[in-house]
């Protein structure tokens, strides 16, 4: 078996275990493409390195289209740190009144690329892994109780005028007590920049998650009214089909992907599916036609059913047959555990968020003081 080089890094120390070479496959299984180094698109950074002269790497948390993020440790505060990137905090530092559920950053800095350039360095408060990689294999008496601080985050942008805009489970970060994981790595080559690791992503198992979830990553956030020239989000799944018929992102788009996230909370799996236009003929199936004069106005590069928007109910044979389920039949097979009145409530929520007319969706403020979401959450939250 070969063993790693352990490289002459600065601020060399015991700073995890580098993995054989016949096991680097399971490091770069979980990491971040190598290739977006070589780019310069990531900085490359190793454990133990300090930035900034204060914050020192001690694990990976994560990775993402354009950044990567760290567990640090500010050795000036004695607080752990996580590095992400920036876009509109600052606006959301100044405008927001309540921000006791949103990722916001308390210090940034430059840190200098390989190709002359500079990487912004986000300093951000600890938190644990999304929704996405730690909740849907977790008890629904767990996970249900986090629809409650994402609405009340996402309440607090909307009445600051801001729009989410990639609001997705992904951006919903789990609270965390402590971390005690050693770094398993593997190096970088020499070509791909500075001295750097591949560093695996710390895992996190269930007794390490804490209530209440807060939001983050504001990376396409917008001020309310702005014409974007991308109207789709990604991933289609979340996406409300307004975007996907040209209508700019708004407060509505953000309850119909809260209301994405909310059902997969609550049912377990992903109540929308598929890839290209599946996901449209998927919110038909549950919750019914789309408004007529869209018609004509989709626009992902793949084609248009007619029966999207045929308003008398009737829905291709091969459909049917295909697995045409209502939302009431998702509910029920997925929850059948569920009593009578928590599946009415359930339903309600749903439809509401579910509104395939943006004008008609119920909002952030009006679902916190909507008799179901309130009856639901009773059940969970003490």
């Amino acid at each position: 078996m070969a063993s790693a080089p352990i490289p002459n890094i600065p601020n060399g120390g015991d700073f995890g275990d580098f993995i054989d070479s016949d096991d680097e496959c399971e490091v770069e299984t979980d990491a971040e493409p190598r290739i977006r180094y070589w780019e310069g698109l990531y900085c490359p950074l190793y454990v133990g390195e300090v930035l900034d002269g204060r914050y020192r790497i001690e694990h990976k948390l994560g990775w993402g289209g354009f950044s990567t993020v760290w567990l640090a440790h500010d050795t000036q505060q004695n607080k752990a740190q996580g590095e992400h990137k920036r876009a509109m905090q600052d606006k959301i530092i100044r405008t927001v009144r309540d921000t006791s559920n949103l990722v916001t950053y308390p210090a940034f800095f430059r840190y200098p690329g390989q190709r002359g350039d500079y990487h912004t360095v986000f300093v951000f408060p600890l938190r644990g892994p999304n929704l996405d990689t730690a909740c849907f294999n977790l008890p629904p008496k767990f996970r249900v109780p986090a629809a409650m601080p994402l609405l009340l985050s996402l309440k607090s942008l909307h009445d600051a005028g801001i729009v989410h805009r990639d609001l997705n489970s992904g951006a919903a970060l789990w609270g965390i007590d402590f971390i005690d994981d050693r770094p398993r790595k593997v190096l970088l080559a020499e070509d791909e920049g500075r001295p750097g690791e591949l560093v695996e992503p710390i895992s996190f198992p269930r007794e390490m998650l804490r209530h209440p979830v807060c939001l983050c990553d504001f990376g396409l956030a917008i001020k309310s009214g702005t014409v974007v020239e991308n109207t789709a989000q990604l991933p289609p799944l979340l996406c409300a089909p307004e975007r996907l018929h040209g209508i700019n992102p708004s407060f509505a788009s953000d309850m119909w992907s809260f209301t994405c996230i909310f059902a997969k909370i609550y049912l377990g799996v992903e109540i929308i599916w598929g890839e290209g236009s599946t996901p449209v003929s998927s919110i038909v199936n549950i919750v019914g036609p789309l408004p007529a004069h869209w018609k004509g106005h989709f626009g992902n590069g793949t084609a248009a059913k007619d029966w999207w928007y045929d308003q008398s109910g009737s829905m291709p044979l091969s459909k049917i047959l295909g697995g045409y389920e209502t939302l009431e039949g998702k509910v029920d097979r997925l929850r059948p555990d569920i009593c009578r009145d928590g599946r009415e409530h359930a339903l309600s929520i749903m439809k509401r968020g579910f509104s395939c007319s943006p004008e008609r969706r119920i909002t952030a403020t009006q679902l916190l003081e909507d008799p179901s979401f309130k009856a639901l959450m009773s059940y969970y939250i003490p």
